[in-house]
């Protein structure tokens, strides 16, 4: 199972059951299509002291006849104080800085000097991801903002870490919406369809089409992050897709699908995943999702999960 620290969602993780009424899609469809898959309906899929002392304790009786203390009067060399010493200072000091973007993102500069080459994951609002350190302990991302008082954790397998909180006003504007999982080898990706788009033509925003940071900060078009590395089985990684919803010029729809390719590498797996939803409507949105890979014999198809995250409306502004 996809191992998330529940105690980052703040008591909003919601666990999907089987009755949800997910439809999803099995479909052999090459990268060269011009239009949706026809939906195949699947069933097995899992949206996965104190303590006191006794009121009743008896108080000890002092004698009744004074104690006597035999007294040595020999001269006895006082006894040697230790020295005071300074307060240790950490082994390895580690600084997390958080500095706003457009688009309601934020940059991040992690600095532990003794730590070059180490896997870090980061924190934030439910979201998790693996990242690495470079040569010289340092790593420079920037992460899509989930909360309007976003606090970002760098925590490292050693246990140590640091902590960045930054206020993120212009997240106001934004719909957010984020899908993770762990494994290099999953074949999931998130995928949006702007204003009624066909796909892999103009307004498909996804990992290998996904956008620009000026256009959505202008309110022109969404933006699709890639975060984490995938560097081993145990990889943590997410897509973000971001939309300007406030200060769209156009009405319409953003049609969002969740997607896993069949692959050598996890056909005839489970892949476990994760949804999260940010939307001004209300708080965050949480999801488990369980999913049962083909056999081998299907690689190089397609797994397209609809309604599984809603659509976005959009209204003109």
């Amino acid at each position: 199972m996809l191992l998330l620290n529940r105690n980052a969602l703040l008591g909003l993780t919601l666990i999907a059951a089987l009755g949800i009424g997910f439809v999803m899609q099995y479909v052999v469809q090459p990268r060269t299509a011009s239009a949706p898959p026809e939906p195949l309906e699947v069933t097995d899929i899992t949206l996965t002291a104190s303590m006191a002392a006794p009121r009743d304790m008896a108080v000890p009786r002092l004698p009744d006849t004074p104690v006597r203390v035999a007294a040595d009067t020999t001269t006895l060399p006082a006894p040697a104080l230790p020295e005071e010493s300074a307060a240790p200072q950490p082994a390895c000091p580690i600084t997390l800085e958080a500095a706003p973007r457009p688009a309601a993102m934020v940059a991040l500069k992690l600095k532990a000097d003794c730590l070059a080459g180490q896997r870090v994951t980061i924190h934030h609002n439910g979201m998790m991801f693996a990242d690495r350190t470079d040569a010289d302990g340092a790593l420079s991302i920037t992460v899509p903002a989930l909360a309007p008082k976003a606090v970002f954790i760098a925590s490292f397998p050693s246990g140590d870490g640091a902590v960045a909180q930054i206020d993120v006003a212009s997240l106001k504007a934004y719909d957010r919406i984020v899908v993770q999982w762990k494994g290099r080898d999953t074949g999931i990706g998130l995928h949006a369809l702007e204003y009624d788009a066909a796909y892999w033509a103009e307004g498909h925003v996804w990992a290998d089409a996904p956008g620009t940071t000026r256009a959505t900060a202008e309110g022109k078009s969404g933006l699709m992050t890639r975060l984490g590395v995938a560097d081993d089985d145990e990889a943590l990684l997410a897509e973000v897709y971001t939309f300007p919803s406030r200060m769209a010029d156009i009405p319409g729809a953003v049609n969002l699908s969740v997607e896993a390719e069949v692959t050598q590498a996890n056909c005839g797996r489970q892949v476990d995943a994760q949804t999260l939803e940010y939307r001004q409507a209300g708080a965050l949105r949480v999801q488990d999702l369980t999913l049962f890979m083909p056999d081998c014999d299907t690689v190089g198809d397609f797994l397209v999960l609809k309604n599984l995250i809603e659509d976005l409306t959009i209204a003109a502004k």
